[in-house]
């Protein structure tokens, strides 16, 4: 077996070290849970009743308490593409749950918000603290200790977020998350983003505008492009989380139908009364974590997880920081090139050899734990890829399921699904344009960097930008809202070199909103041959592309509970600011002295409407975005 890379040995027990005092108060409390909890076999007859009374064929199974009743928490709804194919699951699980002997309930409903809707919206300003609110529905679900496991679907930006950190506050049950796919293909994200910076550019009308936009996403399943919601399901799949290989196949397909099956009968196996106890306290350690991390940095993932992993990993009792990613960025290459980094899709990337190519080659090259405990098999059993067999029984004609890496036997999750197999991922990439080896990466660093400097600490995403562009030294232009960027960009008033500052956009100001609507007008401004960049204490969408984006400004412009504004506030139009990948930068180039003599900008006043009121409590309480940006985190350490 190949040794583990010294850099993710050194980032790895750091992280262990740190988190030490938290992470065993989090183990003891989940073992407590298991041992001296409420659960099904000691809550009073007329709780159980209540418990089962609607549960019809499967009443006398949960009422005998003798077989796993299964907890289904679901994102479903039928307005958003990525949960809509959820709508048929839990009856479907029902049924394969009883082809194993056990029962499943719809514990509960959480919310799922869609960034793609709110993107430049109002409702925007509720969208990270949506994951909040998910983690408590989570919480709610489960807290009713009728099972004995759960299933968790959700699939996009923080609704898989959401639900692990309230899915951990019930850490001693054996937990998967089950995905549904991505739509397929439709009109190309490049020709998409085209037709977007035409309309920026008064080129393009708004019908044609809305054509392109409707051939992009145009049925059920996730967005195809590599942002937040597919990096998700890649991080599912390196943590161990998922059935291996399910991240991407499409929805609506009876391979999408089999992996649900798979899933349903897995957690069955993985109860507490059987030999193979996999609870989500143990799946979900430092390794996975930092594995998390190493997947996203290896495919170009979304920056936003920046901020979902570190809060993740706080629910677990885990400590992670933005060190320790630019650590690793410098140490994992860069092996996939998914639009806005490349110019193929989720469903290109997946053809080409997907999430299982990619995981065997960071284990083959010590680039990966493989020690971790997974819900499916061994880490390496997620270098396969899932196929119908045929009528003979065999996999798909010509490919047979081998050894896996450390010459076990790949994957045998599915003994009473005889439709259902795996076979190795391809040993070379199906397409070298999108999805390379490990000896032969687009880019030795996984391109993901730490900035730092008299501005505070703040994340790039250099996948997608061309190298020239790395350091960008520029006056200043400030604004307090992205609208008023848009307003400036249409009279002419941003056509120079410039570093666009939009601040007040942080946790507490306002909700941290994606900043995704000025990516076409700064893709024109750069496109003109301007030096242009974005710095911001606010998020960038996780498709951001070709601009360099300073993101996730901590601290914040908005005073803290201490009363002191963060250096953002202090800034002025004009400035020289100096933001630079290759060496860590976020500087202004202020003097000193001037800069301590300087007043605070004022903030603007709280916006109201589409109920952001009703979010007051959780922009408040919430702490910096290098710690997830949560208030129900926060909260809970200040506690335990």
């Amino acid at each position: 077996m190949t040794d583990l890379h010294p850099t993710i040995v050194q980032v790895t027990d750091r992280i262990i070290e740190r988190s030490k005092p938290r992470r065993a108060v989090y183990l003891e409390l989940m073992e407590r849970q298991r041992e001296a909890g409420t659960n099904r076999g000691s809550i009073s007859c007329g709780n159980l009743a209540h418990g089962f009374a609607a549960a019809g064929d499967d009443k006398p199974v949960i009422r005998a308490g003798a077989a796993m009743n299964i907890g289904i928490v679901t994102a479903y709804n039928d307005m958003l593409s990525a949960h809509q194919p959820y709508g048929r699951y839990p009856e479907q699980i029902k049924l394969f749950a009883r082809e194993v002997g056990v029962t499943a309930q719809v514990a509960g409903g959480v919310p799922a918000m869609c960034d793609g809707v709110t993107q430049g919206q109002a409702g925007m300003d509720l969208s990270l603290f949506s994951r909040d609110n998910i983690a408590q529905g989570t919480v709610i679900a489960l807290s009713h200790a009728m099972f004995e496991g759960a299933l968790l679907l959700g699939i996009c930006d923080k609704i898989v977020p959401g639900l692990l950190i309230g899915a951990l506050r019930f850490g001693h049950l054996p937990q998967i998350l089950i995905p549904a796919g991505p739509m397929p293909s439709g009109l190309a994200n490049k020709e998409k983003q085209r037709v977007r910076q035409l309309y920026a550019e008064g080129k393009a009308s708004r019908d044609e505008l809305l054509e392109a936009e409707a051939a992009s996403y145009h049925g059920a399943g996730t967005c195809t492009f590599y942002g937040t919601a597919n990096s998700n399901q890649m991080m599912m799949e390196l943590m161990g989380l998922h059935i291996p290989g399910s991240a991407f196949t499409n929805p609506g397909t009876k391979l999408r139908q089999e992996l649900t099956r798979a899933a349903t009968h897995r957690i069955a196996q993985i109860g507490w009364d059987g030999d193979d106890y996999r609870p989500l306290a143990r799946c979900i350690d430092e390794k996975a974590i930092v594995n998390a991390a190493i997947g996203l940095l290896a495919t170009g993932g979304s920056t936003n997880h920046a901020i979902h992993l570190p809060a993740i990993a706080r629910a677990a009792g885990i400590i992670i920081d933005w060190q320790d990613f630019d650590e690793l960025s410098h140490a994992v290459p860069l092996l996939a090139r998914v639009y806005p980094n490349g110019a193929g899709d989720v469903n290109n990337f997946h053809a080409a050899g997907g999430i299982g190519f990619v995981v065997r080659e960071l284990l083959g090259a010590g680039l990966l734990h493989g020690d971790v405990l997974t819900v499916g098999g061994t880490m390496a059993d997620y270098g396969y890829e899932p196929v119908l067999r045929d009528a003979e029984g065999e996999g798909i004609p010509g490919e047979s399921r081998g050894p896996s890496p450390d010459g076990a036997t790949g994957p045998r999750l599915s003994p009473g699904i005889p439709s259902l197999t795996w076979r190795p991922a391809p040993e070379t990439s199906r397409d070298d344009t999108m999805l390379r080896p490990v000896a032969e990466p687009f880019s030795p660093d996984g391109g993901m960097r730490l900035l730092a400097g008299n501005l505070g600490r703040a994340i790039i995403k250099t996948s997608a930008v061309a190298e020239d562009r790395w350091t960008i030294e520029a006056p200043c232009r400030i604004f307090d809202d992205q609208n008023q960027v848009l307003t400036a960009f249409k009279a002419g008033g941003l056509d120079r070199d410039v570093v666009v500052v939009v601040r007040f956009q942080g946790p507490r100001a306002n909700g941290m909103p994606e900043l995704h609507k000025l990516t076409p007008a700064l893709g024109v401004l750069q496109d003109k041959g301007y030096r242009v960049a974005l710095l911001t204490d606010g998020r960038m969408s996780g498709a951001s592309g070709k601009v360099p984006a300073v993101i996730h400004l901590s601290p914040e412009a908005l005073p803290g509970p201490d009363g002191v504004s963060g250096p953002l506030a202090y800034l002025k139009d004009g400035d020289i600011v100096r933001v630079c990948a290759r060496n860590g930068e976020a500087i202004a180039l202020v003097d000193e002295a001037e800069w301590a003599a300087r007043t605070p900008a004022a903030p603007p006043p709280p916006a109201l409407g589409v109920g952001r009121e009703l979010f007051a409590l959780f922009r408040h309480h919430a702490d910096e975005a290098e710690k997830g940006g949560s208030a129900i985190l926060a909260a809970m350490e200040s506690v335990i």
